[in-house]
Order: structure tokens, then C-alpha cells, then sequence
């Protein structure tokens, strides 16, 4: 059988060919994410010229009563305030004070033992404040709006190890597309002078415009 020997200009051809598809099939899926990102990261940067309500909150406080059965633990309690209130999440925060003594005029008392548990999610934030023996719990809810739901999305607040997965998929479709970029930039031009400036010149102003943000 005759061995086709394959031209460097064909084997180009077709290396730019895939090249161009994978840079638009990322870069589609890089855009539906960025769209996210860069909408909630300009609100962020401009909620206060632009005097858009991405931060109001609806809150809520209130004593949750306790069953006879309370917590030993501090993780008792968390626990407990996770399935009260139809919480998947871990604690953002965990606070155990041990109890303590403490003056009270000519006498000393002991502060009973105090935990706080507070979650953080997209939609809203719960904390919660025991101190240990009493027969209520108090919690501070706060409920955020659209914006601040879009904002917590953009920050991270409150979401699982898929929502991590997801932006690193995003981190990683914006280094490929930077990659194949340039690749596809070098192959199709000749000029690699042109090039070197344009990276030297956009890396030497983001370089200049941190410096000058600290």
C-alpha cells in the first residue's frame, strides 16, 4: 500500500482548523459564565455611583424554642440548627466560648458556656446564639434580593464543591482561550513583534494600574 505523505501546509491547515473550533466551542462556554461574572463583578464595583439596590436585605430576628432534649456540643447544635431549619450547608462560622467567670459587683458569677453557628447562603443568611441551658435559641435571618442572590453567586457565599467545579471550568476555559489566542493569532500573522508589544504593553499597564490601586 502507497504511504500519502501529508504536506506541512495541510497538517496547518487542519492544526488551525481544529483550533479555531475548540476556541469557539470554550469560548462559548467561557461567555454563558462570563456573562455572570462580569455583570455581578460591575455591580459590585459600581453599586454605589450607579445607586442600585444589590445589597438590601430583608430581615428577620426571632427565639426558637427548644425541645427538652437540647445539645451537649457545640457541633449538637449545629447539628440541630441544621435540620430545624432545612440546612444542607456546613457552618461558615463557628463560635464556642467556655464558660467563664465574671464579676458582678462583690460577687462572682459564671457565664454559662455561649455558641454561635452562623450559615451563609446565596438566597440568605442565618445566625444562631445559644447560651447553654436556656430554653430558646435566637436567630437573625437575613433574605437578599435578586441582585444580592446574583452578588452571593459571584462571591461564592454559601455554595457547594459543584459551584467551585463550575468556576473552575471558567477559570480554565479563559487561560485556553488566552492560549489558543495567541496561538491563533502567531499562526495566522506573521509579525511576532506586533504581538510581544501588545502583551508587554497590556501586562506593563495592569502591572502599573495594581500598584497604583494599593
Amino acid at each position: 500500500m502507497k504511504q500519502v505523505n501529508v504536506s506541512p501546509h495541510v497538517s496547518r491547515a487542519r492544526f488551525l482548523r481544529w483550533l479555531r473550533n475548540m476556541h469557539g466551542w470554550i469560548g462559548l462556554w467561557g461567555a454563558t459564565l462570563g456573562l455572570l461574572f462580569g455583570l455581578t463583578g460591575f455591580l459590585l464595583n459600581h453599586r454605589a455611583v450607579m445607586k442600585i439596590p444589590a445589597l438590601q436585605m430583608e430581615q428577620h430576628q426571632f427565639e426558637f424554642a427548644l425541645a427538652a432534649d437540647k445539645p451537649q456540643t457545640a457541633a449538637q447544635f449545629v447539628a440541630l440548627m441544621q435540620r430545624e431549619f432545612g440546612i444542607r450547608q456546613p457552618a461558615s462560622k463557628i463560635h464556642n466560648e467556655p464558660a467563664k467567670p465574671i464579676a458582678w459587683g462583690s460577687r462572682q458569677l459564671v457565664q454559662p458556656q455561649f455558641w454561635k453557628a452562623e450559615f451563609h447562603l446565596p438566597q440568605s443568611s442565618l445566625i444562631a446564639e445559644y447560651w447553654v441551658g436556656n430554653q430558646y435559641v435566637s436567630i437573625k435571618q437575613q433574605d437578599v434580593n435578586v441582585w444580592g442572590f446574583l452578588m452571593r453567586l459571584h462571591k461564592g457565599l454559601g455554595l457547594n464543591s459543584g459551584w467551585v467545579l463550575l468556576v473552575d471550568s471558567l477559570a480554565g476555559a479563559m487561560i485556553f482561550l488566552s492560549l489558543t489566542g495567541v496561538l491563533l493569532w502567531t499562526k495566522m500573522r506573521g509579525s511576532r513583534l506586533i504581538m510581544l508589544g501588545l502583551v508587554g504593553t497590556s501586562t506593563v499597564l495592569a502591572m502599573l494600574i495594581t500598584v497604583a490601586s494599593i
